[in-house]
């Protein structure tokens, strides 16, 4: 077959349709397939197998047997085997269909049984179906499911009504936690689902509304980040499978936490990869279909870009993207590295793929027609304005990407050893930093499972390796967590960042929910800014607004004061004030509106921890001197490495 790579724009042509209306129950024709089995072996005119007309890929289950379809273009033939058949690999060959397609009808082959394909192509090759929504042993059999890729057969998990509505994107708080690792009862990783429902109660109370969950789709081995998914239907079984994460998002919803979902789709792999070489052809001594043959293939994660090229390819990722969102019922998606989609090398350097930027726009629109109000978040860490812009006009249509214009100079403020290195006019630059003029086309932070790691760390480890429970690193890991919750994004939280966890991430070793106990003053501070950030006492709707004027910047100090509001007044105005030095200082900051402003929050209270100074100022009086491009300022002293949180009331 000759190598294509078709870079048409996606939607310009047909896509293969594998949705169906309903199942169809048993009838004359299961029976003609029943008839003919019972024939196969004393007449060869019986063993030519007949093209399904079922739709769907992989093992679509319906009343009486199973439909298998698998894309095979290079095969000579292909059959399926398991337990239905004590897994002969000659009792039901799939019939040939167009475009590379084969198929086949298995009367009594039920839900629970295991299977695998065998593929000719000259060899053998006994393969894992590339839709298996559950896999297992050793040799990484498929299992019959209850609902397969299409819509109409039975899903075996019963989904509760709920009441659950999205949050608005103004308005998410995401918490990103790893499974394998968040299970508080788990005596080592990997942990479960379970343990993330134990811990919903926990998270609705810190204020939270959105879980991020780092790849759970099947990996090698028992323990991995998640980044190297092996199969991408099938949810990882060490952590309860497909059913058990159901469980996770039905919980979730009922505690009015949104569920987003990490892809991977700028690689496959590369361990324990069946799609490579899937039905034995390659090029180049490459991957073969399902992979680029060429220069394109190449990633920091082996040669196993897919090739976005290929109709079917592009199909298969979109009917895993849709898996998530239509049967999983999740909230979003982040996909991981956008960059290694829409360029070679993962920089915009001009090595672009036309195709992985066509598929990004073409996964977009979809999923904006057919799951709207969906999110879908981007790590592309180049700044690129094109990810977030609208598909209409050119863009990528993503509604929001992490922001390296924040976590960099943010982390270097808050980790350089001396106050000189502290840059305030680089802090002013990330909070007020923006993607098309939209404040909520970024996700903030300063802790992320990658931020952590690779020889990175928690930020209090960072600020003090040998005691990263001091003071110091207490107040400026704090600084940096004020500032996630009040700078314009979407902010986002690292598991047991707000009880500030150490180290770095690794996953081979859980979260020390220890220290959520011992640090339990720094929990309480968490949930206090969470509260100020979604506006939950109606006092600081500037924190969901747009709008930000950094008015003070005092670098020689190293004191910050911006203004945060969405439309302006008691009630929403909302002023900032950051102290970044190591000594306490008193300042004069412009303030907006005259009158009386109340602290909502200061990181100095001894209620947080019992070595903070618990400064005293509880409110500001304006004086009649203006300020800083304002009418109106007031003098406030601020403790060390403190930041402060004013409004008035409405």
């Amino acid at each position: 077959m000759q190598d294509r790579h078709d870079t048409k724009v996606l939607g310009k042509e047909p896509e293969l349709t594998i949705a169906a209306d309903s199942a169809p129950e048993s009838n004359w024709r299961d029976w003609l397939f029943r008839l003919r089995n019972w024939l196969r072996p004393i007449f060869p005119f019986f063993r030519k197998p007949i093209p399904s007309e079922r739709t769907g890929m992989g093992a679509i289950p319906y009343l009486g047997g199973t439909t298998f379809r698998v894309w095979a273009p290079n095969a000579d033939g292909v059959a399926v085997t398991g337990d239905f058949n004590e897994w002969s690999q000659e009792s039901h060959p799939l019939a040939h269909e167009e475009n590379g397609y084969w198929s086949v009808d298995v009367p009594f082959a039920t839900t629970g049984q295991e299977y695998k394909f065998v593929v000719r192509n000259g060899a053998t090759h006994v393969r894992t179906d590339p839709y298996a929504r559950q896999v297992v042993g050793a040799f990484r059999n498929g299992v019959i499911t209850g609902m397969g890729m299409s819509p109409g057969t039975a899903d075996t998990f019963v989904w509760k009504p709920t009441t659950f509505q999205r949050p608005e994107l103004n308005e998410l708080v995401i918490y990103e936690l790893h499974v394998g690792t968040f299970d508080e009862s788990a005596e080592k990783p990997p942990g479960t689902f379970q343990g993330v429902i134990d811990k919903l109660p926990y998270l609705q109370q810190l204020g939270i509304n959105a879980i991020e969950l780092l790849p759970i789709k099947e990996f090698d081995g028992e323990l991995s980040w998640g980044y190297n998914p092996a199969h991408i239907f099938a949810v990882e079984q060490s952590y309860g499978g497909l059913d058990g994460f159901k469980s996770l998002v039905q919980a979730a919803h009922a505690h009015n936490i949104a569920v987003i979902v990490d892809v991977v789709y700028n690689h496959f792999g590369p361990q324990d990869l069946s799609l490579w070489r899937f039905d034995g052809w390659s090029k180049n001594g490459l991957g073969g279909i399902y992979f680029y043959n060429d220069w394109r293939s190449k990633t920091p994660w082996g040669d196993t870009r897919p090739d976005y090229g290929r109709r079917e390819v592009r199909q298969f990722i979109r009917d895993n993207a849709l898996f998530w969102l239509e049967e999983c019922r999740v909230d979003g998606l982040r996909f991981d590295a956008t960059g290694y989609i829409r360029t070679v090398n993962g920089f915009d350097d001009g090595n672009d793929i036309p195709a992985g930027w066509q598929l990004l726009q073409h996964l977009s629109n979809e999923i904006a027609a057919r799951r709207p109000g969906s999110f879908l978040i981007a790590e592309d860490l180049q700044s690129n304005h094109w990810v977030t812009k609208e598909t209409q006009a050119g863009g990528a249509g993503f509604d929001s990407q992490w922001d390296a214009q924040f976590v960099h100079p943010i982390r270097h403020a808050l980790i350089s050893p001396t106050d000189e290195e502290r840059d305030m006019f680089a802090v002013r630059d990330a909070l007020q930093y923006r993607y098309n003029n939209d404040a909520f086309e970024r996700v903030v932070f300063t802790e992320s499972h990658d931020e952590v790691s690779n020889g990175k760390a928690r930020v209090p480890f960072e600020i003090s390796p040998d005691s990263a429970e001091n003071y110091y690193a207490k107040k400026r890991a704090i600084l940096g967590a004020t500032l996630v919750f009040t700078t314009p994004g979407v902010p986002m939280i690292f598991q047991g960042q707000e009880f500030l966890e150490e180290g770095w991430f690794r996953d081979n070793v859980p979260v020390d929910w220890a220290k959520a106990q011992r640090n339990a003053g720094i929990v309480v501070l968490f949930r206090d800014l969470i509260r100020l950030r979604r506006n939950m006492q109606g006092r600081t709707r500037g924190l969901v607004g747009q709008h930000i004027n950094v008015h003070h910047v005092d670098n020689e100090r190293k004191i910050i004061a911006f203004h945060r509001y969405a439309k302006g007044g008691a009630g929403d105005d909302v002023i900032v004030i950051a102290n970044f030095a190591n000594a306490a200082q008193t300042a004069e900051i412009g303030l907006p509106r005259a009158g009386l402003w109340r602290r909502r929050f200061n990181s100095d209270l001894k209620l947080y921890d019992p070595s903070f100074g618990d400064g005293d100022v509880g409110r500001l009086m304006t004086g009649k001197s203006g300020l800083d491009g304002m009418k109106f300022s007031a003098e406030i002293t601020l403790p060390p490495y403190t930041a402060m949180i004013f409004s008035q009331d409405a």
